[in-house]
């Protein structure tokens, strides 16, 4: 067995089930190193990192680098004499920072590599309409997401499933993948595999151009639109009431299958339901939020406000 000197890597909620995972089963835990505090809300209040706010309630050495490649900070993590660095949910890093350790570098991702390599691995699960998805840890190399395979955990996406949902499940899942990759490499038991090159799924950053709901698109593409959104950062378009227009998100939806000829993202409204027209069927908003109000169930909504004939979704 060897004597593991491990420095954490991680921001935000989704690393913290790792790191806690680590300190539960009484590995060292050298160093955390996590995002620099931002600030945050109207009063632009520092707001620390999840993960910095569990390492300071263990009493871990944490450190903050603005820059990865800083002489400062280069000193201060070879002066922890690490042996084993984790990676979860933080940015690249430099090569003098993850071919420091004699055991080397882990990344967890949240997708079965090679595919979902990217920035958003369990929206994009879901956009497309997977079923399964699962956890990779791997070495990490030059290239973003393509180092050896260690190991995978493999889950189950329902057809319902929300990104927000699935975040937790892959949470959960990836402390646990974290912790036997862990043991492998403490006993001197692990394998990599090369990943296999290819044509594989993306998972670009999102970004408001990709988060805008197209209501040109089949109904299941919607909806899985929508809920691979939702609730961060969450699938948004424009109103058009009255000439008036005003943006909003949708969270939650379900499938109509219904003839009609209205355009499409024509909005039906009744005192109970609020439909958008799409092709060879309705998308019934189930849960949004217009811009400056706060996030509703969609009866809410229509107890107050008025549709006119014609509005659209566009």
């Amino acid at each position: 067995m060897k004597e593991l000197r491990i420095v954490f890597m991680g921001t935000p909620d989704f690393a913290v089930n790792s790191l806690k995972a680590l300190v539960e089963s009484n590995y060292k835990v050298v160093g955390v190193i996590t995002a620099p505090d931002r600030p945050a809300g109207r009063g632009r209040k520092l707001n620390e990192s999840a993960v910095k706010k569990y390492a300071n309630s263990k009493g871990l050495n944490i450190l903050q680098p603005t820059n990865l490649k800083d002489p400062g900070f280069l000193r201060e993590l070879k002066d922890l004499e690490p042996n084993l660095q984790i990676v979860v949910a933080f940015r690249m890093l430099p090569k003098q920072v993850w071919a420091m350790p004699k055991y080397g570098t882990f990344n967890l991702h949240a997708s079965l590599l090679p595919d979902y390599r990217g920035a958003a691995p369990i929206n994009w699960a879901i956009i497309n309409g997977e079923l399964k998805t699962g956890v990779t840890t791997f070495f990490i190399n030059e290239e973003i997401d393509t180092g050896s395979v260690i190991l995978q955990k493999e889950t189950e996406i329902s057809r319902d499933m929300s990104a927000g949902e699935l975040h937790d499940i892959l949470m959960d899942l990836g402390s646990t993948a974290v912790i036997e990759t862990v043991e492998h490499i403490n006993k001197g038991s692990l394998k990599s595999v090369p990943q296999k090159e290819g044509e594989y799924k993306s998972a670009p950053k999102l970004n408001k151009d990709n988060c805008r709901i197209n209501w040109g698109k089949s109904k299941i593409e919607i909806y899985n639109h929508i809920r691979g959104l939702s609730p961060y950062p969450g699938a948004w378009s424009v109103l058009d009431n009255d000439q008036k227009r005003i943006e909003l998100k949708v969270y939650k939806t379900r499938i109509i299958d219904e003839d009609h000829n209205l355009d499409l993202g024509t909005i039906v409204a009744s005192k109970k339901k609020l439909k958008v027209a799409v092709e060879k069927g309705f998308i019934e908003v189930l849960d949004l939020k217009l811009a400056g109000k706060k996030r509703m169930d969609a009866q809410s909504l229509l107890n107050g406000y008025v549709f006119s004939e014609g509005s659209k979704m566009i």
